[in-house]
């Protein structure tokens, strides 16, 4: 399958699809207390999702059972929303929202401390922030893949983190997930070019020292695997000549 050029009208309907993953990703953050279940986010997130007429791209998807990843502490990616599982003071935790609006597709994630984390999550709390937005400053008409990834794993290796390889960014837009794949680590000069028009996720996960990670037995929750706390942010972004546009700004 190519890679997918979107044509400005196009570009008008990801941003509307952007725009509601966003608002709900901030509807759950304003939510999130001690106490409270992954599986309240899950409904939180359906609920939201259905009064901005959208549906949840995750639900179901190769047959993932929830609308939201709720990815905690040490959990890399993919966790699964339960009733068993409550937050605590000093958590934190990934809420990766997906919205397809009208056949189009927005991807947003953020980590979210819940009261004070120790100074070890929130360092790889911040460096994931950042390692974020430098790999969405390094988007550009005409750069490699490999080249955006590069940036961020310098900052992460700078700050004494890894970068976990086995997921990544990905291309979206009538579907969540399409070409190209999005690594989020180097070498430069490697992988498809970006070009004007192309909408993909920068979505680092960081961990803390080397990403070291294991499958659990569902199939999809992926842990660290000393058990340190892991990060990811996310923007669904299109590529511009001079850059790019970020899809999914906070409301």
């Amino acid at each position: 399958m190519g890679i997918e050029r979107l044509a400005p009208r196009h570009v008008a309907r990801m941003r509307a699809a952007g725009r509601a993953a966003a608002a709900t990703l901030a509807h759950v953050a304003a939510h999130l207390r001690p106490g409270m279940s992954t599986a309240e986010l899950d409904r939180l997130v359906r609920e939201d999702t259905a009064r901005r007429g959208a549906r949840p791209s995750q639900l179901g998807y190769h047959g993932f059972p929830a609308a939201v990843c709720t990815s905690r502490n040490d959990v890399v990616c993919h966790g699964i929303p339960r009733d068993d599982e409550r937050l605590e003071a000093g958590d934190i935790i990934a809420v990766d929202v997906t919205s397809e609006l009208d056949g189009w597709h927005g991807d947003t994630c953020a980590t979210f401390a819940i009261g004070e984390p120790s100074p070890e999550a929130r360092h790889v709390l911040e460096v994931a922030r950042r390692c974020r937005d430098a790999g969405i400053a390094a988007v550009r008409d005409g750069v490699r893949v490999g080249d955006v990834g590069a940036v961020i794993e310098a900052l992460a290796a700078r700050e004494g983190c890894g970068i976990v390889r086995e997921v990544g960014g990905h291309g979206i837009g009538r579907a969540m997930h399409l070409p190209p794949h999005i690594e989020h680590f180097g070498p430069p000069g490697r992988g498809p070019r970006l070009r004007a028009g192309m909408a993909i996720t920068i979505e680092p996960i960081v961990t803390l020292g080397p990403a070291r990670v294991r499958l659990d037995a569902d199939g999809w929750t992926m842990r660290t695997l000393d058990g340190s706390p892991s990060a990811q942010f996310e923007h669904t972004v299109v590529v511009t000549p001079t850059g790019c546009e970020v899809l999914t700004p906070p409301p």
